[in-house]
């Protein structure tokens, strides 16, 4: 994460991630370490979103808000 403050006041989640349906998107950030956050979003279909997080608007989502994508992890409920 490059400016925590920035992603954190960022309009992209809802902005990127609410046409795919996505509900719920709340953001967390390691009190240790405020480069290292986390993002737990409620999602109906998830092929939709991977196949979204491959695509150029994702990219430039993540630029905007400062990802570093070599460092982004998901996980997914099991």
């Amino acid at each position: 994460m490059k400016d925590t403050d920035h992603w954190l006041a960022s309009p992209k989640r809802e902005e990127v991630f609410g046409p795919l349906g996505v509900t719920n998107i709340r953001t967390f950030v390691d009190p240790q370490n405020r480069n290292r956050v986390a993002v737990l979003m409620d999602v109906a279909d998830m092929d939709a979103v991977m196949k979204f997080m491959e695509t150029p608007a994702a990219a430039e989502a993540m630029e905007y808000d400062g990802v570093l994508p070599e460092t982004m992890v998901m996980h997914i409920e099991a």
